[in-house]
């Protein structure tokens, strides 16, 4: 399980266009996925937070913070741009941070509501992929023909 450093080290580009996607309206936005108690899974829309020091997400009192806290698996999947098909996706692992000072200075940062019942989850990376859609706004292709999607991913090669 790579932190989101370690990946971003690993794969500088591949985490650029994953930032970009996921911050592409300013606040983070994504849908999170992750496993119900009876192992089925769950998607929620979140606001997930990407700095160089890490990927964070504040997760209030809810079931999916309930799914994180039991088994924190999870996958993260962007947003649809407004002009394109183009997508990002990442999986692994959250825990909780316990860290005062980091929760406070995330929070700070961030304006997070001092009072809301909320924590912060850590995430790491064991898999991370940008799928390119040729034809749209950000993958437009200059040859006629079908076009076919283009992909970049990277696995955690320690995982």
């Amino acid at each position: 399980m790579a932190s989101w450093p370690e990946f971003a080290a690993a794969a500088p580009r591949l985490a650029d266009a994953i930032r970009t996607l996921v911050h592409q309206y300013g606040a983070g936005l994504g849908y999170l996925a992750t496993v119900r108690a009876d192992g089925g899974p769950r998607v929620h829309p979140v606001s997930p937070v990407i700095t160089d020091d890490g990927l964070y997400c504040f997760v209030v009192d809810s079931p999916k913070r309930r799914d994180l806290e039991r088994d924190g698996r999870y996958a993260l999947h962007s947003f649809k741009p407004e002009h394109s098909d183009d997508e990002a996706y990442l999986a692994g692992r959250a825990w909780a941070v316990d860290d005062r000072d980091r929760i406070a200075g995330l929070a700070a940062r961030l304006r997070a509501a001092p009072r809301a019942d909320w924590r912060l989850f850590e995430f790491t990376v064991d898999v991370a992929m940008v799928a390119r859609h040729a034809g749209t706004a950000m993958g437009a292709s200059r040859t006629p023909g079908p076009r076919r999607p283009t992909y970049q991913i990277w696995q955690d090669p320690h995982r």
